[in-house]
């Protein structure tokens, strides 16, 4: 019965649901998008098109893993773990005569992959380019179009794809920058896939020129297992991975190659992941937090009604079951409507991330029907908890305070909620205190967002107690602006309660926005601080290509200058991943300072490793320390420890040699070189003529670039993030508009009492800047601690970064939402004549 007459009641006052049904719709599309990201990472797929031709892939294992043992209380636990590398790992190349003699195996192909960059002035269409044998074309089944197969070390094969962009003929030069110096090749012919490649370039060479550039003597990327005519695939998979019982090496088909082919695209499955759970569970805590409220309001405008059913002998079950089955009905409608929305969302949030290059292409974006289902069961179970959480007052009170409280608010809130709000301000403070301690970014983060909610939850709940506070503190200033200001100061003490849940999401968005904006901005800043003040280098040479060649470091020492070469890479000690770099040890004091603490940084060479402060305290390491670890392709090494340095957010928290850093990356061209001199900028210039991808820049020039990358990183997190604001904002806009079209009748008796239409919207601007008011002092200060406590903890340092005119722009653009949420509903409700209002039924 109770069900059948929440569906009329939802009928009969659709106008009085649009504003929970907007909430509710939104957050079921966020929580839908953010789904689809989480789907993706977990199930995406990714298609291999270099080993398309190949039905049976032996790699090399691209994961760090660890078992441990625990015995508690008589039994065994036994837990493996794994973690994935940063590099491609490579497989002893004398697997491939076990391979051979696998029954049903006709042939074994072993593939060599590796950079080789084209100088074209078209470029490669934004396409990744390796560089391959030509003796393993057929793991693709490239077939020459025209030309010969590479025979000389000169000689070249290039695909289809980049001889039409660049407009290139058998015959013509075209110059490669792989991993050693450049190199101008004769092109012996153009190739073509029998399947499509969509997504990288191919360059093929001759067998010795290959393993030449591949620098890894004695290894291979993979081996192609090609089975003989009429043998089941599968049958060969067994066999083989039989064969390399023993080894480290992984046997995979179908769709399992593509993670093999695409090592980026693995690894954005962990990122996505963790990008999609972290999004998801911030929306989902902003959106019950801005649901509630938006219920609550909902339930308030209702009071006399519900208060009438009291009268009339309903049960506090009967008006629970009637606001549940309200707030299903609706939840419903606006889940199945916010699911399906989205799902587009969703894909045009994945486009944005693979435009920014955070997400590659090759991962292809999944929907599947767990996002939207799960999306509408949040929606449906949130708009439930809310009614339920909204009507607990109404439903507990007796039929005779019910019609008292109709039409005056309380004027204290309840024990309960100001209880509830004071524990969750002591949570708020206790994550705070926590956040000063984090030390790295992937603990910090959430932590971070986290307590951004909990201090805004806590406003939600005192906010009546703040908004008769600020009623107090304004009373004075408000007085002096006339009959409007005397107006809003008396609204704002007798309606607290309804201002306080405009308020919430006002903070929130106040609160947050600063908190997304600034927060990579803290980082970002401290890390350029420390990598500005440790260059000591006279001049930085960087590269437009993948990096600085080690023959152009050469050129610059043959003329007695101090050079270091950094190599960028990320390494693992034990599970735990950290960023590394490799610099060369002579002459390192002269042109690179990290703020050593102990130990020498001339102590740095093929053994040594010097660390931060961070990974000292967290390893518990000191010079002359043993460190295990796992460098970038998995190769293991055992190192002393010579120096602990403090400018770890600006360097990284590994410092190893270069020779050893460069020998297990992918690309092992300098991402910079740190050059010493007292030669001039032109000088150096015409030292590196044969390198014209090369610049010579100051390390103020350098810095700039580095700023520029770190902005294009943080539009990743911004974008991450902006969807949430986005709903935030929304929801601003949506408890506005219904807090002012509630007070349609209070607008019509204040106009009869000969308020001209000019005073009472005075009078509401007025009130939306007394909310404003409070809403940015509450906002700034939840950011402020936030901000504060995370700056502590990553940088050592009490000091945010905070742009002031980007403040400024932030609590600007939320105080035009609140004035036009506000103006143009009270417009709307001004137009109606007051005596038709005030003589109207409620």
């Amino acid at each position: 019965m109770m069900l059948r007459y929440a569906l009329r009641t939802v009928r009969a006052r659709k106008a009085g649901f649009l504003g929970a049904f907007l909430a509710l719709m939104c957050a079921a599309a966020l929580i839908t998008a953010c789904g689809t990201l989480l789907d993706t990472g977990l199930r995406g797929t990714i298609r291999t098109e270099r080993y398309a031709a190949t039905p049976v892939l032996v790699s090399a294992d691209q994961y760090v893993r660890r078992t441990t043992v625990k015995h508690k209380k008589g039994k065994t636990k036994v837990k493996h773990k794994a973690k994935p590398i940063a590099e491609r790992a490579w497989l002893p190349e004398h697997l491939r005569d076990g391979l051979a003699r696998t029954p049903g195996v006709a042939r074994v192909v072993p593939e060599l992959t590796f950079l080789a960059q084209p100088s074209t002035p078209v470029g490669t269409g934004g396409r990744a380019a390796y560089g391959h044998a030509w003796d393993s074309a057929a793991l693709t089944s490239y077939r020459l179009a025209a030309g010969r197969a590479p025979r000389t070390a000169d000689d070249l094969v290039i695909d289809g794809d980049l001889a039409a962009r660049a407009r290139l003929r058998t015959g013509d030069r075209l110059t490669v920058q792989s991993t050693r110096a450049p190199r101008t090749y004769r092109i012996s012919g153009i190739a073509t896939p029998a399947t499509p490649v969509r997504h990288q370039t191919s360059l093929f060479f001759s067998a010795a020129e290959a393993r030449r550039l591949a620098a890894h003597p004695g290894q291979v990327t993979a081996f192609g297992v090609l089975p003989a005519k009429g043998v089941d695939p599968e049958r060969v998979r067994q066999a083989v991975a039989r064969a390399l019982h023993g080894t480290t090496a992984r046997v995979t088909t179908g769709d399992a190659r593509g993670p093999v082919e695409f090592l980026d695209a693995a690894a954005a499955r962990t990122r996505l992941v963790s990008m999609g759970g972290a999004m998801g569970g911030t929306s989902l805590l902003v959106a019950v937090l801005v649901v509630v409220g938006t219920f609550a309001l909902t339930v308030q405008q209702r009071h006399r009604e519900l208060a009438l059913l009291r009268a009339v002998a309903a049960t506090p079950g009967q008006i629970r079951r009637l606001l549940g089955g309200e707030a299903l009905i609706v939840g419903a409608v606006a889940g199945t409507a916010g699911a399906l929305l989205g799902l587009p969302l969703g894909g045009w949030l994945h486009s944005r991330f693979v435009a920014l290059g955070a997400v590659p292409d090759t991962l292809e974006h999944t929907v599947g029907v767990f996002p939207p289902l799960a999306a509408l069961a949040a929606t449906l179970l949130g708009a439930w908890a809310a009614a339920r959480i909204a009507s607990r007052r109404i439903s507990r009170i007796r039929p005779a305070e019910a019609l008292a409280e109709a039409r005056t608010e309380r004027t204290r809130p309840a024990r309960g909620r100001i209880a509830a709000g004071l524990l969750l301000l002591a949570g708020g403070v206790v994550l705070v205190v926590l956040l000063t301690s984090l030390r790295t970014e992937p603990a910090s983060t959430p932590v971070t967002f986290l307590a951004v909610v909990v201090l805004s939850t806590s406003v939600a709940l005192l906010g009546p107690l703040l908004v008769k506070a600020a009623a107090l503190l304004l009373a004075g200033p408000l007085r002096r602006t006339g009959h409007g200001g005397k107006l809003a100061t008396a609204n704002l003490r007798g309606n607290a309660a309804r201002m306080a849940s405009v308020v919430t999401p006002l903070t929130l968005l106040i609160g947050m926005t600063c908190t997304v904006l600034f927060v990579q901005s803290t980082l970002d800043d401290a890390a350029r601080v420390q990598a500005r003040d440790g260059v000591r280098a006279d001049w930085v040479v960087t590269a437009r290509g993948p990096g600085v060649p080690g023959e152009a470091a050469e050129r610059l020492r043959a003329r007695h200058d101090t050079v270091t070469e950094v190599v960028r890479t990320t390494v693992r000690v034990g599970l735990d991943k950290y960023p590394a770099q490799g610099v060369t040890p002579a002459g390192l004091t002269r042109t690179w300072d990290p703020g050593v603490t102990a130990g020498s940084l001339g102590r740095l060479g093929p053994g040594t490793v010097a660390v931060s402060e961070l990974a000292a305290e967290q390893r518990h390491l000191r010079p002359g320390s043993t460190l295990r670890l796992t460098l970038g392709d998995g190769t293991p090494a055992t190192l002393t420890v010579a120096a602990v340095y403090a400018r770890g957010l600006g360097f990284g928290d590994l410092t190893l040699a270069h020779d050893l850093v460069a020998r297990h990356v992918d690309n092992p061209l300098a991402s910079s070189v740190l050059v010493g001199t007292t030669r001039t900028q032109t000088e150096l210039a015409t030292t590196l003529r044969e390198f014209p991808a090369l610049r010579v820049l100051s390390p103020a020039a350098a810095d700039v670039l580095r700023a520029d990358r770190q902005r294009t990183n943080a539009e990743v997190g911004y974008l991450a993030m902006g969807l949430v604001l986005a709903f935030t904002a929304i929801a601003v806009v949506n408890t506005l508009a219904m807090s002012v079209a509630e007070r349609v009748r209070e607008f019509a008796l204040l106009r009869l009492a000969g308020a001209t239409r000019r005073q009472v919207l005075r009078m509401l601007r007025t009130e939306a800047l007394s909310v404003l008011f409070l809403a940015t002092a509450l906002g700034s200060g939840v950011a402020l601690a936030v901000l504060t406590a995370f700056s502590v903890g990553m940088t050592g340092r009490a000091a945010p970064t905070v742009t002031p005119l980007l403040y400024v722009a932030v609590v600007g653009g939320a105080g035009l939402l609140a004035l036009l949420a506000s103006a143009l509903p009270g417009r709307a409700a001004l137009r109606v004549r007051a005596v038709t209002v005030a003589t109207a039924k409620e």
